[in-house]
């Protein structure tokens, strides 16, 4: 969390710049949409809008993932240990999941993470674009834009709109994470 509070302002930054369209150029680059947002937006804390749901996402996101991903290898191990398990390198007394089973683990963890905790990214990325946006005074507050967005766009096209397109990068993404972190605590001998 100590990491997002601190590089949040280049996240905000960086959705302003690309939600920029071609012709509409509200900032000319980063060290002036910097400027921009400080003097417009209300100073320092005008680089922190939407950082609430992000926040708030962290914890869900971070529980069910590695909750889904440890019960999906506890229920593999328990009921198919010869199919999905193999002795781990530095303790062959335990056994851990196959490589690919890993993955597949990984993966179905972190879309059911991303789907539980989606609707505060799309909660952060429209308060991020604040003034950008025409209806922007109504979502000033993280709960005003659950609610406006719930309001105006319904669940599937409003808080769950672009989930599809973000499994193309979660998917992969938690699965290579959590093979790597198995494959890391048995370099590191810590099975």
């Amino acid at each position: 969390m100590t990491a997002v509070i601190c590089t949040y302002p280049l996240d905000m930054v960086r959705v302003r710049l690309a939600f920029q369209v071609k012709g509409e150029h509200t900032y000319t680059g980063i060290i002036h949409a910097f400027k921009t947002i400080y003097a417009k937006e209300g100073g320092f804390l005008g680089f922190y809008r939407g950082l609430m749901p992000t926040i708030l996402g962290m914890a869900p996101y971070a529980g069910v993932s590695f909750f889904t991903f440890g019960t999906l290898k506890s229920v593999g191990l328990s009921h198919a240990p010869t199919l999905l398990g193999r002795p781990s390198t530095d303790n062959p007394n335990v056994l851990v999941l196959k490589t690919h089973i890993n993955l597949l683990c990984g993966g179905v963890a972190g879309a059911i993470a991303q789907t539980i905790s989606y609707p505060f990214d799309v909660t952060r990325r429209r308060m991020q674009l604040g003034t950008v946006l025409p209806e922007f005074e109504k979502c000033l507050t993280m709960w005003e834009t659950m609610k406006y967005v719930y309001g105006h766009h319904g669940i599937r096209k409003g808080l769950y709109r672009g989930l599809s397109l973000n499994y193309i990068r979660c998917v992969p993404s938690q699965a290579v994470a959590f093979t790597t972190y198995e494959l890391m605590k048995q370099f590191f001998h810590l099975n």
